[in-house]
């Protein structure tokens, strides 16, 4: 089975600037023309409906459009030093899944790292238990990235607030939904999805912790 492409707007026919309701009408107009009924004999059709509903199932739904902005692959979207080549069938799903991982992982270091710009009496507690822990190990104060991220591992759920955490389960739940659109499943069924699902929470939930350890290491003043 061929995979569905994963730029959506491609596939509605759109462009990325399209308003919700034109990607309704264009959702309408395709899912009419490529209609099983008005096309008997052509086994290609059930795959394009498929590509399309898809398609629309994302960017018909405006906070998963959001979620799918910061995360597509190709296009017009922010560029990142991890984004991969557009992705099409040629593309073996390890490859696919590896890109993913990297956007999600820059997603979740941005996120903590800003978060963390912008409160900074948040480091500074962040930072005295890290030194207080440092020199209780070392004996003498220094930035030591393991004991940061230790302490980033014990912290880290402690700083992310509600709203960040909705933002991270919109983020994994339409990558997730590219990914089984890719057919990457590892070894299929709901087995195969829950090893994508972790694999994703993963990726993010790193990218976390390198920017809590980034914002601790731009901050960090040795005494």
């Amino acid at each position: 089975m061929a995979r569905i492409h994963l730029d959506y707007y491609a596939t509605l026919e759109v462009t990325p600037q399209a308003s919700d309701e034109e990607i309704k009408v264009a959702y309408r107009k395709l899912a009419f023309k490529y209609h099983p009924d008005r096309n008997q004999g052509d086994k290609s059709v059930e795959e394009k409906i498929r590509e399309i509903n898809a398609a629309y199932e994302v960017l018909g739904d405006p906070e998963a459009r959001k979620s799918y902005e910061r995360i597509r692959f190709g296009g017009q979207g922010r560029k990142s030093d991890f984004a991969p080549e557009p992705a099409d069938e040629t593309m073996p799903p390890g490859v696919i899944l590896e890109g993913m991982e990297k956007k999600l992982w820059e997603e979740g270091r941005l996120e903590i790292f800003r978060y963390l710009m912008s409160n900074l009496s948040l480091v500074k507690r962040e930072l005295a238990t890290i030194r207080e822990g440092t020199v209780a190990q070392l004996g003498y104060d220094k930035f030591c990235e393991d004991i940061v991220k230790r302490q980033a591992t014990r912290t880290i759920n402690a700083i992310v607030t509600p709203e960040m955490d909705e933002r991270r389960e919109r983020l994994l739940d339409v990558a997730l939904q590219m990914m089984l659109s890719q057919g990457v499943g590892g070894r299929g069924g709901q087995e195969g999805t829950e090893w994508v699902t972790r694999q994703l929470a993963s990726a993010f939930h790193q990218g976390r912790i390198d920017g809590y350890c980034e914002a601790c290491e731009l901050l960090y003043v040795r005494r």
